[in-house]
C-alpha cells in the first residue's frame, strides 16, 4: 500500500513540475521573441535552435561568425558574457545589467522584452 501512495505522489509531483517547466519555457520564448522584435530582428527566431543565439549575437552588435565561438568549451562562456554586456548597452543599461543578463538570461530577457527599454545600438 505504501508503494501505491508513493507512486501516486510521484506522479502528481512529476506532472505538476512538467506543467511548471512548460510554462517557464513558454515565458522564456515570449521574452526572447519580444526582445528580438524590439531590436528589429524576427521574433520567430527565438524558437529556432542556434539561430536564436545568432540573433542574440546580432542584437549585441557583434559579427555573426561569433556563433562559431559558442561551440568552443569555456570560450563560449566568455563570449556569452561579452555579448550579454553588449546587448545590455544596446538597450541603455550598463555592465551590471549585462552580468545579470548573462547569469539569469531568461528573467532579464523577459524584463527587456516587456519593459520600456528602447533598442539603440551602440556597437552598430
Amino acid at each position: 500500500m505504501i508503494g501505491a501512495t508513493t507512486n501516486w505522489a510521484s506522479g502528481l509531483f512529476g506532472g505538476t513540475m512538467l506543467i511548471v517547466e512548460i510554462a517557464w519555457f513558454v515565458l522564456v520564448i515570449i521574452g526572447w521573441w519580444r526582445t528580438f522584435v524590439k531590436a528589429g530582428k524576427p521574433g520567430w527566431g527565438a524558437i529556432i535552435p542556434f539561430y536564436n543565439v545568432y540573433l542574440y549575437i546580432k542584437v549585441g552588435g557583434r559579427p555573426g561568425w561569433w556563433l562559431i565561438l559558442y561551440f568552443i568549451p569555456f570560450v563560449n562562456i566568455i563570449m556569452d558574457l561579452i555579448v550579454s554586456i553588449d546587448v545590455s548597452k544596446n538597450f541603455g543599461h550598463g555592465a551590471g545589467y549585462g552580468i545579470g543578463l548573462w547569469l539569469l538570461k531568461p528573467i532579464f530577457m523577459l524584463i527587456l522584452g516587456f519593459g520600456g527599454d528602447q533598442y539603440r545600438p551602440v556597437n552598430a
